[in-house]
């Protein structure tokens, strides 16, 4: 009877397909980072543009004065308001009903204590980042819908950035612009792997 000859993979081809999949994968990884890095960028700045039109909606429809503002640890029972910050556990939205800009849950009668509206998280290595017209990483909304700017007068036409220290991708800088008070829009921007105290928005 005559010998079956096995099927398999000789040590050269073996080498070849370790050698082509090295070389995939090279290409492979750089793009997979900058499409995460992109999605958790995209994510980020979703979630304050939804921060902010809830902040509107809820000085509006409770004639009370609405704040979003920075927190480094938005998650806690109690959270709180951590000041001008670049990087940061994340924001809270409240109904800031004694208008001191602080969340205070306990109520002061007649103040009824401040109602927690919405905690946003992020996690590294996402940043955020405000423009000087957002004084103490707060964006203050008034109860007509609208805010203004650190001097308390003028409609507010600031920017928080949502950013990556990274190449991957380019851009990886999201502008959320709030413009005369109310408008709200988002643009990405190449800041060439830096994460920059933006500039006051110009609509």
């Amino acid at each position: 009877m005559g010998k079956t000859r096995q099927a398999g993979f000789t040590l050269i081809e073996l080498m070849v397909a370790l050698a082509v999949m090295a070389i995939v994968l090279s290409f492979a990884i750089p793009s997979f980072e900058s499409i995460v890095n992109s999605n958790r960028l995209s994510s980020a700045a979703n979630e304050m543009v939804a921060s902010i039109q809830t902040a509107k909606m809820e000085s509006l429809r409770r004639n009370r004065r609405a704040v979003v503002c920075l927190s480094d640890a938005p998650n806690l029972t109690t959270p709180a308001c951590s000041g001008l910050t670049s990087t940061t556990g994340g924001w809270i939205t409240f109904v800031d009903e004694n208008a001191n800009g602080t969340f205070d849950n306990t109520a002061t009668p007649p103040i009824p204590a401040d109602t927690l509206l919405r905690t946003s998280l992020i996690k590294a290595p996402v940043q955020v980042l405000v423009s000087a017209q957002l004084p103490a990483g707060k964006l203050i909304v008034r109860s007509d819908g609208l805010a203004r700017d650190n001097t308390g007068t003028a409609l507010l036409s600031g920017s928080l950035d949502v950013c990556i220290p990274t190449r991957r991708p380019a851009e990886n800088v999201r502008h959320v612009n709030i413009g005369f008070g109310s408008a709200v829009s988002i643009a990405s921007e190449n800041e060439s792997a830096a994460c920059n105290t933006p500039a006051n928005y110009v609509p």
